[in-house]
């Protein structure tokens, strides 16, 4: 099975209320998606969304990384020899990584086609089964007590809590939401950067003090401050989940070194794809740190990568937070993962299974890139 061209294209979907963060409100999927064609008539999925206040990347930085940079190298190339792949892709060009992960998430899927077998049975196996908490947005506190009932209601075990914007009006969103359904959930905060060290032990100590358990809470604050981070850590009893702190294999090690956090948060479009993530589980399993395996806002394409990944390392990731195709209006994609609320189960289809994505709006590429779908 042989590489002959790469295709791009936009998808489009509404979600279902406004995403809302410390750092941005979203209204909808804005995704790229990447077909890469072979010769044998097989067609691998990926996709990358633009997070510029978190990766940097921009609709237009991830198409031209793909269509000037990754892509080009890619036409002629054997889906079996997936390393010599992986490597092209990583080294392409510097950072990049929403792209690089959408180009290696499609290749991956071929490389499962190749082999007649699900991806995550050929990353080391598992449970096809796995169940993910959902995102309460940042809003007014009763809107969130609200969500969060509605969720629990509809079947999910876990809340991931938006909060970062004010400080005493986030310990006062939790205890509303611990009041309204704790006992039947879980409860996680994600500050998205947004408060300071000394802010976050404030916070977790009054609702620590106010008897209310913690699942964890997620990069409470600034990326680059792993000093803070330890520094959080060390003084409250909540475990300390790193997200943005924690990009890639060499972010895991000195966040390890520097024992600045209890769990990994890992993200595809982070990391750059999925051999980049398979390293950062592995790192994290050799020194007892568990990962929660998370997303941006995409849809049922990239998310199945994430899904896939999560089942062959789930000795390692032991949380899920894979809720953004729960949060769009539709799915556009026919086959591959289901996504039934917080239930999320793997099919035996090979690869990830998608047979294809509705709704795409095609973008020119090169003819360096182009095949014979092209």
């Amino acid at each position: 099975m042989k590489i002959v061209g790469v295709r791009l294209a936009m998808l489009r979907v509404p979600l279902k209320t406004p995403f809302k963060t410390a750092l941005r409100t979203v209204e909808s999927v804005e995704d790229v998606v990447v077909m890469v064609d072979t010769d044998t008539g097989h067609v691998g999925f990926g996709e990358a969304p633009a997070t510029a206040v978190i990766t940097g990347d921009t609709h237009g930085s991830i198409i031209d990384a793909i269509r000037y940079y990754i892509a080009p190298p890619l036409v002629g190339m054997e889906v079996a020899d997936l390393q010599r792949i992986t490597r092209s892709v990583q080294s392409a060009l510097e950072k990049n990584t929403s792209a690089k992960a959408a180009v290696e998430i499609a290749v991956h899927d071929l490389w499962g086609q190749l082999h007649g077998a699900p991806l995550y049975k050929l990353l080391g196996g598992g449970d096809p089964v796995v169940t993910t908490d959902i995102t309460i947005s940042v809003n007014a506190i009763e809107t969130m007590v609200a969500d969060s009932i509605s969720a629990v209601d509809r079947g999910f075990g876990a809340l991931k809590l938006k909060v970062g914007k004010d400080i005493a009006v986030d310990i006062e969103r939790v205890k509303a939401i611990h009041a309204a359904v704790g006992g039947r959930a879980l409860l996680r905060l994600d500050a998205n950067q947004g408060w300071t060290a000394k802010q976050a032990v404030s916070a977790l100590l009054a609702l620590e003090d106010a008897g209310i358990p913690l699942d964890l809470v997620e990069q409470p604050v600034k990326a680059r401050d792993i000093a803070g981070l330890r520094y959080v850590s060390e003084r409250v009893q909540t475990p300390v989940m790193a997200d943005e702190s924690a990009y890639g294999p060499l972010e895991v090690l000195e966040l390890i070194r520097r024992q600045a956090a209890d769990i990994i948060n890992i993200k595809l479009m982070k990391a750059g794809g999925i051999s980049n993530a398979l390293r950062m589980a592995d790192i994290a399993s050799l020194h007892g740190i568990e990962c929660m395996m998370g997303c941006m806002l995409e849809s049922s394409i990239s998310v199945a990568a994430a899904v896939h990944l999560a089942v062959a390392r789930s000795d390692t990731i032991t949380r899920i937070d894979l809720d953004g195709p729960s949060l769009c209006t539709f799915n556009p994609v026919v086959g591959g993962v289901v996504f039934d609320e917080s239930r999320i189960s793997v099919p035996d289809d090979s690869g990830l299974g998608i047979r294809d994505v509705r709704g795409l709006e095609a973008i020119t590429m090169p003819e360096a890139c182009r095949g014979a779908g092209g």
